[in-house]
């Protein structure tokens, strides 16, 4: 299942958006244009639906309902967030899930549900508020969604929310885990307990994914023989990634994950999380570190690794590299453009001018890209110190 349309009000960057969503999404746009609050409107849904999570948390780990809405929100100031799921982008409605939310005017502030709406395929199976949240307003700070003996009539929208994963591998959190102290982030957005999920994994499965992982490996990384998960009993059994390197002695020359490059580590998670399951997964700028030949290879790595589950990747990037593949489309590329109204989301096939270079034999980096640049640019080659 997937993410088939997203429709925002007032969320962050936004004063509306209302895009369809394909299997792959490659969201394109300045600094600071709202690539990764786009992304966190799944993030947001997510945190609600999960184990421990709900609005109230969800909304107060953001800073409160005012530092969700869209600054250029005027005279409708509700925050809303309306989701259509499909089993693919060319199939009908499966889902459909809206919710609306305010803020109390006085006392504790708590945001609350302007309104919560569920529907499967044409039918309307949830319609908040209703006679009993009227009846006690308290209700209106929790979601149905978060509630396991409210949501049964539509628990596979609330799992499927729940199994939505973020990716942006920072990896020096790889490399010395045990450095930084404190709980680590829910979902694990930064890699910091990828060995831990790698020796969680059952050995099996964890051997096919690691010889894939390492097949991919060897064509990127110079010299990469073998890749393998090693526990260190004399380190009180602490997990490592062990690679072996084409050396002058016979055996080659190991190397564990301190060792690593970053690109290297920045692949190695984004493989596996490509590997891991079937839900939506959310990257943001996936080609740092990595050569630009590895770059430009990207999309179609990813096109093939989530072509048989169907499992839907949204990406956000500044790479021309990345989007230099031919193969990245028109209607799977989401241009975002800032203004001081909000940002505008539209789909790159939604402009002439883009369709016509495209059929001319230009690539989705070649036009969009170009299209979005910050305006004066070349007033940064006047700054000086």
């Amino acid at each position: 299942m997937i993410v088939s349309h997203i429709t925002l009000k007032n969320w962050r960057n936004f004063q509306v958006v209302d895009v369809p969503l394909g299997d792959r999404v490659f969201l394109v746009g300045p600094n600071a244009s709202g690539k990764s609050n786009f992304l966190d409107a799944f993030r947001f849904l997510r945190d609600i639906a999960k184990a421990g999570g709900g609005l109230q948390r969800a909304v107060g780990d953001r800073g409160g309902l005012s530092k969700i809405r869209c600054l250029a929100a005027r005279r409708y100031p509700d925050v809303e967030i309306d989701v259509t799921l499909s089993s693919s982008p060319d199939n009908g409605i499966k889902w459909r899930y809206a919710i609306g939310m305010k803020q109390q005017t006085r006392g504790a502030r708590k945001p609350f549900l302007a309104y919560e709406r569920v529907w499967q395929d044409a039918n309307t199976i949830l319609d908040r508020p209703d006679d009993e949240d009227r009846r006690d307003a308290e209700r209106l700070t929790q979601t149905h969604l978060e509630q396991i003996s409210a949501n049964v009539d539509f628990r596979e929208v609330a799992r499927f929310l729940e199994s939505v994963s973020y990716l942006h591998v920072v990896p020096q959190l790889i490399r010395h885990p045990r450095a930084f102290t404190g709980p680590g982030l829910p979902g694990d957005p930064f890699g910091r307990s990828l060995l831990e999920r790698i020796g969680k994994t059952n050995d099996r499965t964890k051997r096919s994914r690691l010889k894939k992982i390492e097949t991919a490996l060897r064509i990127a990384v110079p010299q990469l023989k073998k890749l393998s998960y090693v526990v260190d009993s004399a380190e009180g059994g602490i997990p490592h990634l062990e690679a072996v390197y084409d050396h002058w002695r016979p055996q080659g020359a190991k190397q564990r994950e301190s060792e690593f490059s970053d690109g290297t580590l920045r692949l190695v998670g984004l493989l596996w999380s490509l590997l891991e399951r079937e839900a939506p997964l959310l990257l943001e700028e996936p080609e740092l570190s990595l050569n630009a030949a590895i770059v430009r290879k990207l999309p179609a790595l990813i096109h093939r690794m989530t072509r048989k589950n169907r499992r839907q990747v949204l990406i956000s990037t500044h790479s021309a590299e990345l989007l230099s593949d031919k193969g990245v489309g028109p209607d799977e590329t989401l241009l975002l453009v800032p203004s001081p109204e909000g940002t505008t989301v539209r789909r790159a096939s939604e402009y002439k001018d883009i369709r016509d270079l495209l059929e001319g034999g230009l690539s989705i980096g070649d036009v969009a890209l170009p299209r979005i640049d910050p305006e004066n640019m070349q007033q940064l080659l006047l700054f000086e110190t």
